[in-house]
C-alpha cells in the first residue's frame, strides 16, 4: 500500500533500488545532495545536478522539466553518506514562474523500478519560494527511510545549498542555472501531457524481463520551459489549484481500433494511429511521441545495464584481489574470468531485451511512416504528390529525423507543435559538428540555406491560404540560389531584403506588427488594429546574420525572438555563431531561445525524458525530384483560388 506522506512524516523503504518521480505544473530543476551523518554536504562533488548528473548510486536529469525520474541505488552510495535530499528549483531567466506559489503543487513519489509507488508527497503551501527540499532518504539503524520535508527557500538554490553546509553555495547555484540555460538550445520541446491511461497502446505481450537492472535506469524526463498545451499559466497572485497535474479528471478520447490480440508469447501487430486523440492526426502525433519515448527509455535501460555490469565486475575484482592469497596462483585468474563471464552474461541479456524492443519499434515505424499526413511526412513520402493546401492548421510539423547509435536505421520524426513556440536556428558554422568541419564554408552555408528553404516551404504548405507569410533578409544576396524556388513561385511576402536599408525596413515592419498586436491584446481591442495589418502568422528568414545588421537592428531582432512567437512572428535564422562573436554575451539569450538544428547530421539534440544525445538528420528532397516546386505551385494556386 502506498504511504501518502505529509510534511515531517517518514516511512520505511522496503528496497534500496528506487526511482524518485517528480511532477510539477511548470518546468523545474531537479537534483539531489548527499549528506554525511550530520546532514552536511561536504563539497560540490556530493551534489547531482544538471551540470553533473551522475554520482555513485545516483542519477538525475540534465535539463529542466515538468516531470523527472531520479535513479537511486542506496547500496551503491559511499559509506560516508547517510542522507540523500531531493531538491527542486525553478529555472532562472527563462521567462517561467519565479515562485512556486504561482504553479500547481509539485508531487513527488518514491517508487520501485517497476513503477510501484512506495510513498508520495504533495508539496502544498508554497508561496514565495523558488527552491525547495522536497524529501530526504536517510539511514537509521542500518535501514533506509524516506521523510517528507517540503522546506522552501525564497532566495533559491543558493540559500538551500548553504543551509546544507555547502561552501561556495552561491557559485554552484549559479553554475547549475547556467547549465540549465545552456541545455535549452538543444532540447526538443515536450509533447502535451499524457492522459492517466497513457497516450498510446503498448504492444508488449507481457512484462519485460531485462534481467538484473542497473542502479535504476536513468529515465528522468527533461524539457524546455514551454507551458504544455492545455495548461495555461496561472494568473500571478491569483488562486492556485493545488490538484496534482497528473491526476486529470477528464477522460481521454476513445482510442482507435487496434489490431487483433496477439497469440500468447507474441507481440501485437502494430497499427498506425494506435494512440488516444480526437483525430487521426492527433493519434499519429501521440503515437510518434510514444515511439520516441520508448526508444529513449529502451536505450537508457540498456546503457545503464551495461554500466552496471561493468561496475559490478570491477567491484568483484577489487574484492577478490584485495585478499593477498588470491594474487598468486590460479585463484586470481579464476576470479577475473568469473567476473568477466558474469559481465558478459548481464550485457548479453540486456542486449537481448534491447534488440526485442528495437525490433518492435522498427515494425511500428514501418506501419506509421506511410500513414503520416503531409505535415508529418518526409519529402520522399508519396503523400506530397497529392497534397492539397489544408483549410485547418495541423497539430505539428516535421523538422527532420532523430536516431540513436544503438540502431541508426530506426528513425523517429522530429515533430514540433504549431504554431511554433520558439524560433529555429540552422547552424551554418564549421565548428558545429565533425561533419560540418569536413565541408568548406561556402558549401555549408548553401546547405544551411537550402535546409531553411525546405522548412519555410513546408510551413507554407501546411497553413491555410493567406494565413502564413514569409519574409527574407539576405543582406549580401548570397542566398539567391537556394531561395530561387520561393522567389520563382511568388510565395514570399516581398523580394528578399538586401543591404542595411532592406534589413531595417523588414525589421521595422515586423516590430511594428508585434507592438500593435500586443497592445490590442492587452487592451482587448482587436477591432482597433489598422486595416492594412496582416494578422496572419509571419516567418522571418535571416541569412548571414549579423552581416548588414547595426546595433539597432540587432536589438530589434532580439525583440522579435523574445516577443514575436506569442503574437505570431517567428524567426528562422541561418547563421554561424562565430560571425557574431563580437557582440559577446549580449546575444547569448538569442541563441538559447532558438531550437538549434544543423544542415548536416549531428548528435546535438536532447530528448525531454532521458537527455540522450540524438543524431539529427536534416530534411532533404529525393535526388532529381521536383516535389518542392510542386508543393510551392500548390501554395500559389491555393492563394489565387482564395483571392489572397
Amino acid at each position: 500500500m502506498t504511504a501518502e506522506l505529509v510534511r515531517g512524516q517518514n516511512h520505511t523503504l522496503p528496497q534500496t533500488r528506487l526511482e524518485i518521480r517528480v511532477s510539477a505544473g511548470s518546468p523545474v530543476v531537479a537534483g539531489a545532495t548527499l549528506g554525511d551523518e550530520n546532514g552536511v554536504v561536504r563539497g560540490a562533488e556530493w551534489i547531482a545536478h544538471p551540470g553533473s548528473s551522475q554520482l555513485p548510486g545516483l542519477e538525475v536529469s540534465q535539463q529542466a522539466a515538468a516531470g523527472h525520474r531520479l535513479a537511486v541505488d542506496l547500496e551503491a552510495l559511499p559509506e560516508t553518506v547517510h542522507r540523500v535530499t531531493v531538491l527542486l528549483a525553478l529555472p532562472v531567466g527563462v521567462g517561467g514562474p519565479t515562485r512556486f506559489g504561482t504553479t500547481a503543487a509539485p508531487f513527488v513519489a518514491v517508487t520501485g523500478l517497476d513503477g510501484t509507488e512506495i510513498a508520495t508527497f504533495t508539496l502544498t503551501g508554497l508561496d514565495a519560494e523558488s527552491a525547495v527540499s522536497a524529501l530526504e532518504l536517510y539511514r537509521r539503524q542500518g535501514a533506509w527511510k524516506v521523510r517528507a520535508v517540503g522546506q522552501g527557500y525564497a532566495a533559491g538554490l543558493a540559500e538551500m545549498l548553504a543551509d546544507q553546509g555547502l561552501a561556495g553555495a552561491a557559485e554552484l547555484a549559479a553554475s547549475i542555472q547556467e547549465a540549465v540555460a545552456r541545455s535549452l538550445a538543444r532540447s526538443v520541446a515536450p509533447p502535451p501531457p499524457r492522459t492517466p491511461e497513457g497516450d498510446r497502446v503498448r504492444h508488449a505481450s507481457g512484462p519485460s524481463d531485462p534481467g538484473p537492472a542497473p542502479a535504476a535506469p536513468p529515465q528522468p524526463p527533461a524539457a524546455t520551459p514551454v507551458q504544455p498545451a492545455g495548461d495555461p499559466d496561472p494568473t500571478p497572485g491569483g488562486p492556485i489549484n493545488y490538484a496534482h497535474p497528473r491526476r486529470r479528471q477528464a477522460a481521454p478520447p476513445t482510442p482507435p481500433p487496434t489490431a487483433p490480440p496477439a497469440q500468447p508469447g507474441q507481440a501485437a501487430q502494430p497499427v498506425a494511429g494506435d494512440a488516444t486523440g480526437w483525430s487521426m492526426d492527433e493519434r499519429l502525433y501521440n503515437q510518434i511521441w510514444g515511439m520516441f519515448e520508448d526508444l529513449a527509455r529502451a536505450a537508457a535501460a540498456y546503457r545503464s545495464a551495461v554500466d552496471f555490469a561493468e561496475s559490478r565486475m570491477d567491484q568483484e575484482l577489487d574484492r577478490s584481489l584485495s585478499d593477498p592469497r588470491n594474487r598468486i596462483g590460479g585463484a586470481g585468474d579464476r576470479a577475473r574470468e568469473e567476473a568477466r563471464a558474469k559481465r558478459d552474461e548481464l550485457t548479453a541479456r540486456a542486449r537481448e531485451v534491447l534488440d526485442r524492443d528495437l525490433a518492435q519499434l522498427a515494425a511500428e515505424a514501418a506501419v506509421v511512416e506511410p500513414a503520416l499526413p503531409a505535415a508529418y511526412a518526409g519529402w520522399d513520402n508519396p503523400v506530397w504528390h497529392a497534397h492539397r493546401i489544408p483549410m485547418e492548421l495541423p497539430m505539428a510539423l516535421r523538422l527532420g529525423d532523430l536516431h540513436l547509435p544503438e540502431r541508426t536505421g530506426l528513425r523517429i520524426p522530429l515533430l514540433v507543435r504549431l504554431p511554433l513556440e520558439r524560433g529555429i536556428w540552422v547552424d551554418s558554422g564549421r565548428t558545429a559538428s565533425e561533419a560540418a568541419a569536413l565541408l568548406d564554408s561556402d558549401r555549408l552555408r548553401r546547405l544551411a540555406m537550402e535546409t531553411a528553404v525546405l522548412h519555410a516551404a513546408r510551413l507554407l504548405a501546411v497553413y491555410p491560404p493567406g494565413e502564413f507569410s514569409v519574409h527574407v533578409i539576405d543582406p549580401a544576396g548570397s542566398a539567391a540560389g537556394p531561395l530561387a524556388p520561393l522567389v520563382d513561385a511568388g510565395v514570399l511576402a516581398g523580394p528578399p531584403a538586401a543591404g542595411p536599408q532592406g534589413v531595417a525596413s523588414v525589421l521595422a515592419h515586423l516590430t511594428r506588427r508585434v507592438d500593435l498586436v500586443q497592445m490590442a491584446v492587452r487592451a482587448g481591442a482587436a477591432d482597433s488594429l489598422p486595416p492594412d495589418l496582416d494578422t496572419g502568422e509571419q516567418l522571418l528568414v535571416v541569412n548571414d546574420f549579423p552581416h548588414g545588421f547595426d546595433d539597432r537592428a540587432v536589438t530589434q531582432l532580439r525583440y522579435l525572438a523574445d516577443e514575436g512567437p506569442a503574437v505570431g512572428v517567428h524567426l528562422l535564422m541561418v547563421a554561424d555563431r562565430e560571425d557574431a562573436s563580437a557582440y559577446g554575451p549580449v546575444l547569448d539569450p538569442l541563441w538559447r531561445s532558438l531550437l538549434r538544428i544543423t544542415p548536416v547530421a549531428d548528435n546535438h539534440l536532447a530528448d525531454p525524458w532521458v537527455g540522450h544525445a540524438w543524431t539529427y538528420e536534416p530534411p532533404v528532397t529525393p535526388p532529381g525530384s521536383r516535389v518542392l516546386e510542386q508543393v510551392l505551385a500548390a501554395v500559389t494556386a491555393a492563394r489565387r483560388a482564395a483571392g489572397r
